[in-house]
């Protein structure tokens, strides 16, 4: 199916809380698969701010990801219901207005695009990083072992523009399906043999101050590695209609005054009052971890 029909085809999957999540045991695919949503998605006004622009900064963020379009660019997945595999290859291309690929991209933090695929029940997270061919289609290998609706979210920047944009478009991965519930809220996370401990509150409207102290066998972790030029990466999802934020830690390896651990701390700020579900990236004896969290935002 290509990009235009896509546009024209998409429906209110986005909105719907948790996807398939109301479903037990439903099973995704010809027979008795969720209704496809069209791209008739809409994001508050003046949605321009692009996934890695929260460092702190003075406004409030405004939803992203929820857009299959947006300021022009549109994410086309070459195929959007990919066979269950714990190695499916997705291939995707950013189309400019003129309903061409795009090819040309600004990096950010060490990349030209991130890629995140997550199920909409938020029980998986990969971030990934995409290899662009010369016609602008982009390929990467993703875990889609587990049947279910998935969220793709493409975080970039094209070349001729000043600000990023995050783009989000649901594939449907055929099986039986199995929802699984949130996990409860909690300030620990065990990523065997680390333990990741979150202080802070995040509070809607305003800039939270978070920090994510990483220890190991109960000692602290002083010598985290940079990944994508940083000590850690949060990418933060709104649960229901996932909406997406992605931001970054105070300071950076090599700027003399960010320790590499045990501390990460964040200033992060969510739209609106309600359950998120927070993914930290860290990287420690070259290997790149991921610690989750299930958190509420208070209402300002």
């Amino acid at each position: 199916m290509n990009a235009i029909a896509k546009v024209g085809a998409f429906a209110g999957a986005v909105v719907a809380l948790g996807g398939l999540g109301s479903a037990v045991g439903a099973s995704v695919g010809p027979l008795g698969e969720p209704e496809r949503p069209t791209h008739q998605e809409h994001a508050p006004e003046n949605n321009s701010q692009g996934g890695h622009a929260g460092h702190g900064a003075k406004k409030a963020p405004e939803a992203t990801g929820l857009n299959v379009s947006q300021a022009g660019y549109t994410l086309d997945l070459v195929e959007d219901r990919p066979q269950r595999s714990a190695s499916a290859a997705l291939r995707f291309r950013i189309l400019g207005a003129d309903h061409e690929p795009v090819t040309r991209f600004e990096t950010a933090h060490g990349k030209l695009l991130h890629l995140i695929v997550v199920r909409r029940d938020l029980a998986t997270y990969e971030h990934l990083h995409p290899v662009m061919a010369s016609d602008g289609t982009w390929s990467v290998t993703a875990d889609l072992a587990a049947a279910g609706t998935y969220r793709v979210f493409a975080d970039f920047r094209p070349a001729t523009e000043a600000e990023g944009l995050t783009l989000g478009q649901d594939l449907f991965v055929v099986g039986p399906y199995e929802p699984q519930a949130l996990p409860p809220v909690a300030t620990t996370s065990t990523v065997s043999p680390y333990a990741v401990n979150l202080d802070g509150h995040l509070v809607a409207g305003q800039t939270s101050r978070l920090t994510l102290t990483v220890t190991r066998d109960g000692e602290p972790v002083t010598d985290l590695e940079p990944y994508l030029e940083a000590y850690g990466h949060l990418v933060a999802l709104r649960d229901g209609d996932l909406a997406y934020l992605h931001v970054h830690p105070e300071g950076a390896p090599g700027d003399g005054r960010t320790d590499p651990g045990p501390e990460i701390t964040f200033s992060a700020e969510v739209p609106s009052a309600g359950t998120y579900r927070l993914f930290l990236d860290f990287k420690h004896a070259g290997e790149v971890r991921t610690a989750a969290f299930t958190a509420t935002a208070e209402a300002h």
